[in-house]
This record gives C-alpha cells, structure tokens and sequence, in this order.
C-alpha cells in the first residue's frame, strides 16, 4: 500500500469539501483589482547567468521558481513556465525565458501541486540536470523519461561538488489527481556551499513550529519565503503563511535577509500580489526591520550574494 505523509504535529490542511464550496462563494462576491502587474527588470543579465559559475546569485523568474547559483552550481526552483493553471491564465511573463537560462544541474522540487511542478517546463530546461524531488514522486519522473532522479525525506541530505543540499519540512500537503492526495511529500531546501553564502528555499508552508528548528540547525544567510495565496484566511491558514507570517517564519529561521516569491503569477487564492506586497512592507516596517535586508526582485532580476547577517531590527 502506498504511503500517505502528513505534517508535523499531524496537522490537516486541506479542509473540507464544504469549507472549499464556502470559499468559491465568497470568491464570487469579491471585487479585486488586478492592474498592478509585478514589474521586469529593465536589466536583465542573461550573458552574465550563463556564464556565471563563479559568483553567488539569485534571479527570480516568477511565482516559486528561482534561479540559484551557488558554488559554480546552477539550480531552479520549482520550474514553471505554464501560461495557463486550469482556468487561470498567468498575470505575468516570466523573468527569463527558458532559451535565457544558463545549463541547469540541478532542479529543486518543493512538492507535486500544479503551480511547483510542470513537466513540460522541465522537460524543456537546458543541460541535463539531477532532479531532486519529494519522497513519491521519482516514479511519476521517471514515466515521464526523466531519469536522474532521487527522492528525498524530511532532513535528508546529499553532496553535490561543493554544496549540502537538505530537504527539510514545511507545513502543507500534496495532489494532482482525485486520488494521490499526500501520496508524495512536501518541505524546502537549505543549500550549503563550502564557501559562500547558505540559501533557504522554503517552499510553500503554512505558519509553524518548523521554521524554528530549520534555524537551529542551519545559519542562513538567504531566505526565499512565500507571502501570497493567503485569503481567505480561515481556508487558506494551515497551508500558506500571509505576509506578516512570512515575516515572522523568516525571523525564526534567523536568517540574515528575506527575498519574497509565490506571489505575483497566478490568481491562486483571493489576494492580489499588491495587497501580499503592501502587507508586507507594512509588517517590515512596524517592527522596525532593517530595510536594507529586504529584497523585493523584479521578474528577472539578479541580486548577487554576499555573506553576513548584520542587524534586521533598526530600531
């Protein structure tokens, strides 16, 4: 029999089916503005990220999928290039088109829902990258042709050249069919280079005691964290932090600066990716939070890393 996986402390995400019927009905009533658009970067170093096997960076592309560069190591997040998630089209392009990309040598899979995973955008990713993946999934890689596969619990770890790469646990649950729901895992990567910055991609998570212990166990520097698909709140709360509990996971994992992602691409849950952003800056700025640790990316923007931690509170 295959195996289910569940959260920490076993707490349930995905609601009822009542609870999803309350939600579209509220849904309907809702009267959103969509004009703001998440901006592209006017610059976009695409020659520069194809050479680049010596300088730490990150450039976001949009929603969860980033590129990381670490260690002469080039790797991406959740890779979603799709215009389309069943009836909602994208809100924005991403910040690099595949042909832009440098060769990848590693995908980093967060979990299986629909807007981490797309395998047509994999298939399509330059080189011929290693696939790290949620435990359950190798199987649904390798129908696909996609060899170079391997499958990763909560703290597993694995030596790639010069990094530690550790899958580590997030709140929140999986599915793609009527009856796969919690068949593969879920969490976030940490990635350690020998030398270098130490980068956190936390996936998708709602707000818990995880993010604490992920702290204790690793000093980071970079945290990649979700703000958006957050309302309606009471549906939305076990599985996706809002932006002032981005904040707060990102104070328990004591990095040193926060770098926001799920947000901006697709209509997922009822916010907007202005209300995410203003929420936010909003939070960042009454507890009296550094600015200067802050990072917002533009779609296709690179923002080179450097190592320390400095002061986040100012004041």
């Amino acid at each position: 029999m295959k195996m289910r996986y569940s959260n920490l402390d076993e707490v349930g995400v995905t609601g009822s089916f009542r609870d999803l019927l309350q939600w579209q009905r509220e849904r309907r009533r809702k009267r959103k503005d969509l004009s703001y658009h998440h901006p592209q970067a006017k610059i976009k170093e695409v020659s520069w990220l194809k050479g680049n096997r010596d300088v730490p960076a990150i450039t976001f592309i949009g929603h969860s999928t980033v590129l990381i560069q670490l260690g002469g190591v080039n790797m991406i997040t959740d890779p979603v290039w799709a215009s389309w998630l069943g009836m909602y089209r994208r809100l924005t392009e991403p910040g690099l088109r595949l042909d832009e990309l440098p060769e990848i040598d590693i995908v980093l899979l967060s979990h299986s829902h629909y807007d981490h995973l797309h395998y047509q955008s994999i298939k399509r990713l330059p080189g011929k990258p290693k696939y790290f993946v949620p435990a359950g999934l190798k199987r649904a890689f390798e129908r696909r042709g996609l060899s170079d596969v391997q499958e990763f619990k909560w703290w597993d770890r694995v030596e790639f050249k010069s990094l530690s790469l550790t899958f580590v646990p997030a709140q929140h649950w999986t599915k793609r069919t009527l009856f796969d729901t919690n068949r593969s895992h879920w969490g976030g990567w940490v990635i350690e280079p020998d030398n270098g910055p130490t980068v956190y991609y936390a996936g998708d998570s709602g707000y818990f005691r995880g993010f604490k212990e992920i702290g204790e166990r690793f000093s980071i520097d970079y945290c990649l964290m979700p703000i958006g698909a957050y309302e309606p709140e009471w549906f939305m709360k076990e599985q996706h932090v809002n932006p002032e509990e981005a904040i707060q996971a990102f104070l328990d994992t004591k990095a040193g600066h926060m770098i926001p992602i799920h947000f901006g691409a697709f209509m997922l849950a009822d916010d907007t990716p202005k209300e995410a952003l203003d929420r936010m800056h909003a939070e960042w700025d009454r507890l009296k939070m550094d600015p200067n640790h802050l990072h917002v990316l533009q779609l296709g923007e690179s923002r080179k890393l450097t190592l320390g931690f400095g002061c986040v509170r100012s004041g």
